[in-house]
């Protein structure tokens, strides 16, 4: 070998072992998903979950590490990626810094809005750095993964979890983005499971009304919106369009099911309990 290629060589080794020393992100945000197998704990019927916050804070080096790796990706490095990866990258990190967040009044606190509503807003803090900006929550969920045009995923509202109890269930394992067909099925899964539980969804077929969660009725724009997501999800034309797709979770008898599937159900919306999400209350 001459002597000019071993000077390349050698200048070259510095980079290589530069290269290595920077692990490419964990699009399966195994950290994370190990987090919440140990902390969050499901109800018997799978369909609701509460989350154990003095575990969490007993374990807080380790959520901070994966809020590390979340804030250590640069803007260009997530435009880099597809969509799916985006997508769960952004879902998880809501959700690791709504428990930080809580972690941060932890066990004095009832409710997420105990931080305030207009002052100290936890949605509109921005406590956090991401992708090389100060950030908040509402900057995750509202500018970005419900803006138009960017994912148009109705599911979102499952995807993300606001430590409430009203809200559809945080799972025991994080989203991942390392396929398509991967991250559908796992929202199709949290679709599924919300829409079954009873306590937020429900034909009730004393006042002949389909109840359904104040989040149809907030966000009735985004299932309304109807056309088909980058997961290939064909979206809701209109709210009714809920209550048909799921009718087998929503009620019990075929009658009740038929009339839910022909959309002539009326609909009224729950009371949203704010309640803290916390395990043990």
């Amino acid at each position: 070998m001459q002597r000019r290629d071993l000077l390349l060589l050698g200048g070259a080794l510095p980079l290589w072992r530069m290269a290595r020393a920077q692990p490419a992100f964990d699009h399966g945000h195994a950290a994370w998903d190990a987090l919440l197998a140990r902390y969050v704990k499901l109800a018997g019927d799978g369909r609701s979950s509460r989350v154990d916050y003095a575990g969490f804070l007993a374990d807080r080096a380790a959520l901070g590490a994966y809020l590390s790796s979340l804030s250590a990706v640069s803007a260009a490095q997530y435009a880099g990626w597809s969509k799916p990866q985006q997508y769960a990258f952004l879902a998880n990190a809501y959700n690791a810094l709504t428990v930080e967040k809580i972690l941060t009044r932890w066990p004095n606190i009832k409710s997420i809005r105990d931080f305030g509503t207009l002052i100290g807003n936890p949605w509109k803090d921005r406590f956090f750095t991401l992708l090389g900006k100060p950030q908040h929550l509402d900057g995750i969920e509202h500018e970005t993964m419900r803006a138009a045009g960017v994912f148009d995923e109705p599911r979102v509202h499952v995807a993300v979890n606001c430590a409430s109890i009203g809200c559809p269930l945080l799972d025991r394992k994080a989203l991942v983005g390392t396929s398509a067909a991967a991250l559908d099925a796992q929202l199709e899964d949290l679709m599924r499971r919300f829409m079954a539980d009873r306590t937020r969804n429900r034909y009730n077929a004393q006042t002949k009304t389909l109840e359904l969660s104040k989040i149809f009725d907030w966000y009735a724009d985004d299932f309304r919106k109807g056309g088909r997501s980058f997961l290939g999800y064909a979206g809701f034309g209109r709210v009714t369009e809920v209550g048909a797709r799921y009718a087998e979770l929503l009620a019990d008898g075929e009658a009740e099911r038929a009339l839910l599937r022909s959309q002539q159900a009326k609909i009224v919306h729950l009371d949203y309990d704010w309640s803290l999400n916390a395990a043990g209350r």
